[in-house]
């Protein structure tokens, strides 16, 4: 039996990562992955989407283009070839962390680990059962897309975010339940390519855990793009049909409507992927694991990141939190700072955010005043023919520090990391205000709007 410093179990964005730092403290390190490396980020969530959505910014850019004098005939999609590109990205990148992981002499695992109480993990794979030991353990086995109580749904074929990507055709419509982040993603791809998308949504708006700004301007896109949206609504029961599915739900008035479509996406969230803890006896925040701010479980030695242990279920959320378990079962001394998480939704606009919601810092006791900028205002935005977005700047009054900012227009998620950078230095309105900003760009959005909070300081607040 072999014995490691330093086991991961699970290889997507944070144990990876979690595996990459524990070795570079000199720590032997050993990881299990029971699939592929990259977890469900890059072989069935964040890449693969992000590829697809790369496709239908190019359709929608297409479709521009013509109003710009850019003619063209005889543009067809090949789904096929669509597909394709998007296992040949993925296929890169993985051989890209297995690269990674050999230059820094991990083992790698190929198989279901189980950890024991007794520090030892065991490991079955088609081959039989390895057994390894470690001084440290990190938790790293993500999470899997849950699966709401809805009737008939067991005995309809459904697909989730880690399945739909293996459809073979593009169908001629699809109702997504669940219209948070990965239903309004999966909307944009799909509506992109002509299919007649419909969300529904038990809350009142879309991405409702986001900026009713950001949510009443993507459901307006949306809508332009032909998607039907059901908000209020709640899924009774789902069927098949001979000519295709069925789902039957109830809106807020108590109405109740049947939709016929040919494929349902579930996109109601994740649930943690406990499969490798259960021979131990470890504390729980709900159905998550519980951790201190060391990523340690309630077990010494024993630490967990990402998924299982909820919060912010981000991959680079996972990868910050693999980096301070890493450090700390090296004996240091680090923990996360969750304020300044980007949050980054890829739709089209793009939306991101850091920090605190409007309504989030005025429950803080802050007082608080809000500014925001209309992207048609920008000559970078103009230019492009992107007006169809907003910057947002919330900031506290008395002290001008930056306590939030939102974003929604092109490569936004690439803008984000400046506010989150004025955030963690804990930076005031002036201090971005005379920042100076090249001409011209999206990103003079941030300046902007931070000269107009300004302006605006000792004018009356009227809400």
């Amino acid at each position: 039996m072999k014995h490691y410093d330093t086991v991961v179990v699970g290889g997507g964005p944070g144990g990876y990562v979690a595996a990459e730092e524990a070795a570079k403290y000199g720590h032997s390190v050993g990881l299990v992955e029971m699939k592929h490396l990259g977890g469900t980020c890059l072989n069935t969530g964040c890449i693969p989407s992000k590829t697809l959505l790369r496709h239908s910014e190019a359709l929608e850019l297409m479709e521009k283009a013509r109003q710009w004098g850019i003619e063209y005939t005889n543009v067809s999609v090949s789904f096929d070839k669509m597909m394709q590109r998007k296992d040949t990205v993925i296929k890169s990148l993985r051989q890209g962390v297995a690269s990674l992981l050999q230059k820094e002499q991990v083992d790698i695992y190929n198989g279901k680990g189980t950890i024991h109480q007794d520090h030892r993990i065991s490991i079955e794979s088609d081959h039989g059962t390895d057994i390894i030991s470690a001084r440290n353990i990190i938790v790293a086995t993500g999470s899997k897309p849950f699966i709401p109580l809805i009737n008939g749904v067991d005995e309809t074929t459904v697909h989730t975010s880690d399945t739909i990507f293996e459809l073979d055709h593009i169908p001629k419509s699809l109702v997504i339940i669940g219209g948070g982040i990965i239903g309004v993603e999966f909307a944009c791809i799909f509506s992109s390519l002509d299919v007649e998308v419909t969300i529904i949504e038990m809350e009142n708006r879309l991405i409702a855990g986001e900026d009713e700004d950001a949510s009443e301007l993507i459901t307006k896109k949306l809508k332009k793009d032909s998607v039907n949206i059901f908000t209020s609504a709640k899924v009774q029961a789902a069927s098949e049909t001979v000519d295709g599915k069925e789902v039957h739900l109830e809106l807020e008035d108590g109405k109740r409507l049947t939709l016929e479509c040919e494929e349902i996406l579930l996109a109601s969230g994740r649930t943690p992927n406990l499969s490798a803890c259960t021979k131990l006896n470890l504390q729980m925040n709900g159905s998550f694991i519980a951790v201190n701010h060391h990523m340690e479980t309630s077990m010494p030695n024993i630490y967990a990141i990402g998924d299982v242990i909820g919060g912010w279920q981000l991959a680079h959320v996972a990868s910050a939190e693999g980096i301070v378990a890493a450090a700390n079962a090296s004996g240091h001394d680090k923990q996360v700072d969750y304020k300044v998480v980007p949050r980054c939704i890829y739709t089209l606009p793009e939306i991101a955010s850091v920090g605190l919601t409007e309504k989030e810092a005025m429950k803080k006791g802050y007082t608080v005043r809000t500014e925001t900028i209309p992207l048609g205002s920008n000559g970078k935005a103009f230019a492009m023919d992107e007006k169809n977005g907003f910057v947002k700047l919330i900031a506290e009054e008395t002290f001008d520090e930056i306590l939030g900012i939102v974003m929604v227009g092109p490569h936004v998620t690439e803008m984000i990391s400046e506010a989150s950078s004025f955030i963690t230095l804990e930076g005031t309105v002036q201090e971005l205000a005379s920042l100076i900003h090249p001409h011209p760009t999206l990103s003079e959005g941030i300046w902007e709007v931070a000269k107009r909070w300004l302006a605006k300081k000792k004018q009356p607040i009227t809400r």
